[in-house]
């Protein structure tokens, strides 16, 4: 991943001091700029901002104000490198949305530990889907090896929507999103009501989700509620007309009309018993499976996968 770096100082000692450290890594590159220049981090979103304050005239919280102004900045962590220990200029700093203080008595290891850990966690966060705050695909397969690997017996929800192409055709990406986004929050809450603990819920991507559930005893009353609430909550997003009339109607390529149904919920259920899989793929082979059994009927449905070890 390339990382991009901006350091705030009036000064190149910092800058040459720092990309030693990270010897001939071609994915990290350093860039020094002044006060004055900080409308280039909005035009270039730099992975990360470093203020040095020792080198500045300006205060670094006003820095740091007028940086988080722009919306698109919010997104890029800072450290304020600074001599300034004082207990409540930490404090004045994590008020105003600095994330990392660095004193400079630390030295430059400390600082280049402190950025490689930084980058560790963006790295983490490129699995985490923007759209819903879940867990993406590299940690879905995380941790179902780890279940696999302790040998539990557990339960994985394969879930996804029917006709959101069709959704999306008649009313936009935008309004799609918030179908997604009302989807996820359906699924967590009903897995959360019935587990307190040990549960996962996971966002494939686009319209795919997974949730993982302990045991075996409790996932159709989860699959029920879902579908439930889902089939009340979705009505939301569509238009009354759409509604009375119960399909969607889009004009092909050919200039006919087709008819699609209102978009609904199926939900392919692997029951993981131990023993059973040897691997992730497996799971996955047989819940594409089951979900795909749960597609053949109209309107939201799921189907279980029953066969034995």
């Amino acid at each position: 991943m390339f990382r991009e770096i901006y350091i705030i100082d009036n000064k190149d000692e910092l800058l040459e001091e720092l990309k030693p450290r990270f010897g001939e890594d071609e994915h990290v590159s350093f860039k020094r700029i002044s006060v004055s220049e900080l409308d280039q981090l909005a035009k270039n979103l730099p992975h990360l901002i470093i203020i040095n304050d020792d080198n500045l005239e300006e205060n670094p919280i006003d820095i740091c104000k007028k940086i988080r102004v722009s919306e698109d900045n919010n997104i890029i962590p800072i450290i304020v490198l600074s001599s300034n220990e004082d207990k409540q200029f930490k404090m004045d700093l994590a008020q105003n949305y600095v994330e990392y203080y660095v004193a400079k008595s630390m030295g430059i290891d400390y600082l280049y530990y402190r950025i490689r850990n930084i980058f560790r966690l963006l790295l983490v966060n490129r699995t985490i889907s923007p759209l819903t705050g879940l867990p993406g695909n590299n940690i879905i397969q995380t941790e179902l090896k780890k279940r696999l690997l302790n040998k539990e017996e557990f339960t994985v929800l394969y879930l996804d929507l029917d006709n959101f192409k069709a959704y999306n055709d008649v009313y936009g990406f935008l309004k799609g999103d918030e179908i997604i986004k009302f989807t996820a929050r359906t699924i967590v809450k009903n897995v959360n009501s019935i587990y307190n603990t040990d549960v996962f819920v996971g966002h494939i991507g686009g319209d795919d989700f997974v949730a993982i559930i302990n045991g075996s005893s409790e996932y159709e009353k989860t699959c029920q509620d879902i579908i439930l609430e889902f089939d009340a909550g979705v009505k939301s997003f569509f238009t009354e007309e759409d509604i009375n009339r119960g399909y969607l109607k889009i004009q092909n390529r050919k200039g006919k009309m087709e008819h699609f149904p209102l978009t609904s919920i199926s939900i392919g259920v692997v029951v993981v018993e131990k023993e059973r899989f040897s691997n992730v793929l497996e799971i996955g082979e047989v819940g594409a499976q089951v979900k795909h059994l749960a597609k053949k009927y109209r309107g939201s449905c799921y189907a279980t996968d029953r066969r034995k070890h």
